[in-house]
């Protein structure tokens, strides 16, 4: 029997298509394929906008993404500087891709 760690399914911008497909291997794989080094600062946002789309049922636009991660892990955190050199091309975006969430509304 072999075992692979196929990648679950996505839609054409990367996106898993099922939540529940997602664990921390599969964002691992994410990263990967978008060319970003998770460290403990990356998960510690991953793992809160999952917090926050499991509990709100939403995703934030990013302006209430920065308020809400400034309110639970500090304002520092909720710079875009700070955002921004963790996930450069779009600190929302890439960070609920790399949750398993669905591409938010206000992401082009």
């Amino acid at each position: 029997m072999v075992i692979t760690n196929a990648l679950p399914e996505t839609n054409d911008l990367g996106f898993l298509l099922r939540i529940a497909d997602w664990n921390e291997q599969v964002a691992l794989q994410l990263a990967d394929i978008n060319d970003i080094n998770l460290t403990d600062a990356h998960w510690e946002i991953i793992h809160f906008i999952r917090h926050y789309y499991l509990q709100y049922k939403h995703l934030p636009n990013a302006r209430v993404f920065a308020k809400a991660i400034s309110k639970s892990l500090g304002e520092e955190k909720a710079h875009s500087r700070y955002l921004l050199h963790l996930f450069p091309d779009g600190p929302l975006k890439y960070a609920c891709k790399l949750a398993g969430l669905p591409k938010p509304p206000t992401c082009l």
